[in-house]
């Protein structure tokens, strides 16, 4: 048993929306809408509780996307009126596109508020037995999701300027949601895990990017927000390849970005995709330091199937070459809803997976 986070069983972050909530999205506004939030946020944090977890998250209930609704809250930052962004997912069936509203950095960016505060303060005061444990987007998502062309050249004629603001404002999230208690933060980035790919790379270098060393400048920048962390405050990242009514947008396993971004990041753990073979081999493992822990997601969210105890155990076994066994915990690959139509699996699917999380993890670890 972990007594700090991330724990032996952990899990990402976003649950399914109960079809009561889905509903009331539809229906409600304002404070009628919060509180039919409210409501499914307790039950969900009880469930959590009840099958042993020992982190709960609000399950993103209040929030349409899992990085959207944060980035839009940033000073400086809004949706382009007449533009939106296409980004084409994959499953087994075909190819499906999520389309949001292009993001515009049409000021200095900066921190007005703390984002998510008054959710957060409501996860804190639910929760009995688990940490509270927060969900943000990474600094690298602001630039990864519109690149260059997003960012205003009368506002920022120097991008170093960009990143230093987009830095310190995140640096200023930190430690504001620290004030509030918060001690179990993650930063999730799927942009240091698509550029594994080298689709997604030449994407990238058709806009204007330097898409050979991206992922060190999305390090240094994340590391710029964490430089002043709060004591006592665990920080974890978490890394997938896209999430989307159980389909995913690139492949590619770890090795391009594995050196640098397991040596040089500075956050307490790593949350990897790592349910299918897209998500290649353990061998880059081998570069994450001692006291760094590494959360492996071998359990898919995208469907709704079993997987089983001992599948589970032969792949710790295997990661566990490259890693001390020590540094090792279990999770889902990526969320189970990370955007608000959620994946093609019941309530009743993903809480028993969950379950098998925290059993297996139980039996490996003790």
């Amino acid at each position: 048993m972990r007594t700090s986070p991330p724990f032996r069983a952990d899990h990402v972050g976003s649950l399914l929306r109960p079809s009561t909530l889905l509903t009331a999205r539809e229906a409600l506004a304002g404070d009628a809408l919060r509180e039919a939030e409210d409501e499914a946020i307790r039950e969900v944090v009880r469930r959590q509780e009840e099958i042993g977890l020992q982190s709960a998250t609000d399950g993103e209930f209040r929030r349409a996307s899992w990085h959207m609704d944060f980035i839009y809250q940033l000073g400086g930052i809004g949706q382009a009126t007449d533009e939106h962004i296409t980004v084409r997912f994959h499953n087994e069936r075909g190819d499906i596109e999520f389309t949001p509203a292009a993001l515009r950095v049409h000021d200095r960016i900066r921190l007005n508020e703390p984002v998510f505060a008054d959710d957060f303060t409501f996860l804190r005061e639910t929760v009995s037995t688990a940490v509270p444990k927060l969900t943000i987007p990474s600094p690298s998502m602001v630039h990864y999701r519109g690149g260059p062309a997003a960012i205003d050249p009368k506002v920022y004629p120097d991008v170093e300027e960009f990143w230093r603001d987009l830095s310190t404002a995140y640096a200023e999230q930190v430690r504001r949601i620290g004030a509030l208690g918060c001690t179990y933060l993650q930063f999730d980035d799927t942009s240091l895990a698509y550029l594994n790919d080298p689709a997604q790379r030449a994407e990238l270098a058709s806009r204007g990017d330097d898409a050979e060393h991206m992922h060190l400048r999305y390090i240094k920048q994340i590391n710029a927000a964490l430089a002043a962390k709060p004591a006592g405050m665990t920080i974890t990242t978490h890394m997938c390849r896209g999430n989307f009514r159980s389909s995913w947008a690139a492949s590619g396993g770890y090795d391009f970005v594995a050196e640098a971004l397991f040596s040089e990041l500075k956050v307490d753990g790593f949350f990897l995709e790592y349910d299918d073979e897209r998500s290649g081999g353990f061998e880059p493992l081998r570069f994450v330091p001692p006291g760094k822990m590494v959360v492996l997601g071998l359990v898919t969210t995208k469907r709704g199937e079993l997987e089983s105890k001992d599948t589970l155990k032969r792949r710790i076994d295997e990661a566990a070459k490259f890693i001390d066994l020590d540094q090792l915990c279990l999770s889902p690959q990526c969320g189970f809803s990370s955007t608000v139509e959620g994946n093609q699996l019941t309530a009743d699917e993903q809480f028993a997976k969950l379950r098998l999380i925290v059993e297996t993890a139980q039996e490996v670890w003790g």
